[in-house]
């Protein structure tokens, strides 16, 4: 039998007791990782708790790969101390640890006008800080090895555009340039850092508005979880060594990579600029190539297949 992609590594994965968190969690243990379930088992909007969500995904990989596969935590990507401990789970269990997916997130999705400062706060604590501590626990032990892949979920939403989501937007698109950092930072010790924008059916994509039952079935059939989780296994496996400061899309059976942004024009004036000049010569040159205000629907006008 020919090696498993993961084999003899260790991942930890926040926010995967449901969901796309799940499915990678699943993912990584067929290919033969063992792997830390985080999980707080909150709702949507981070209120409450539960531990359960984690165990069951335990139980699940236990039976299907064997007793002591995996991990329950159920502490908080939120704090500080809280992402310490997840870390030292992985090290205590397993004795080292080779992947983090910073996958945990909240919504608190209402228009920018009526947006409180809570409710931001809440969503860029969770999933900007959320992911920066864990990363930063997770270094110190990256470093040490001289390997480690970093994978972080970024979206669309912060990428392209949406509506009500400011927030998440701001956490999402503040991922990628984290992501980006890391990378660098950490390339000198073979350490890889990239992002995924998911498109898969989720607890999040159920609370969208607008849509049908029907529809969200629908799209529950062409954008499943287990797709973004087996871009997720190649991306933390030995594979992808040399793929670090990416951020790749998954949208049914079809993988993309994003660009990240790059001047795209540029004029020069001798004589210097005024913001009449700019007026003048700059608008009427660059205006067809200003990135249209549009909402991730207007780029992706087509069904997943």
């Amino acid at each position: 039998m020919s090696k498993k992609m993961l084999e003899g590594k260790v991942a930890l994965i926040t926010g995967s007791g449901r969901g796309i968190g799940r499915a990678m969690a699943l993912v990584m243990a067929e290919n033969g990782a063992k792997i830390v379930v985080n999980d707080v088992g909150a709702a949507v909007d981070g209120s409450g708790g539960d531990a359960t969500p984690a165990q069951q995904v335990v139980n699940e990989i236990d039976a299907l790969y064997g007793q002591g596969s995996a991990v329950a935590n159920s502490d908080s990507v939120a704090d500080w101390d809280a992402a310490q401990r997840m870390v030292k789970t992985a090290i205590d269990r397993f004795g080292r640890i080779d992947i983090v997916v910073n996958n945990a997130g909240i919504l608190r999705d209402t228009i920018f006008h009526r947006m409180t400062p809570e409710e931001f706060d809440a969503v860029v604590k969770v999933h900007l800080y959320g992911a920066f501590y864990v990363s930063r626990a997770t270094i110190p032990y990256f470093r040490a090895q001289e390997s480690g892949s970093f994978i972080h979920m970024t979206s669309t939403s912060g990428l392209i555009g949406s509506v009500g989501q400011v927030n998440y937007a701001a956490a999402k698109l503040g991922i990628a340039g984290m992501s980006r950092g890391i990378a660098g930072d950490a390339a000198r010790y073979h350490v890889r850092s990239n992002c995924i924008g998911p498109h898969a059916f989720s607890r999040m994509i159920e609370t969208v508005p607008g849509q049908s039952e029907a529809q969200l079935q629908e799209r529950a059939a062409k954008t499943r979880p287990d797709q973004v989780a087996q871009l997720a296994a190649f991306l933390a496996s030995d594979a992808a060594k040399d793929v670090t400061g990416q951020i790749f899309g998954a949208r049914g059976n079809e993988i993309y990579l994003y660009s990240q942004p790059r001047p795209i024009r540029t004029m020069h004036r001798g004589d210097g600029w005024t913001a009449e000049k700019m007026a003048q010569s700059l608008l009427p040159a660059w205006k067809n190539s200003f990135t249209p205000l549009e909402r991730t629907r207007d780029v992706y006008p087509y069904d997943a297949i």
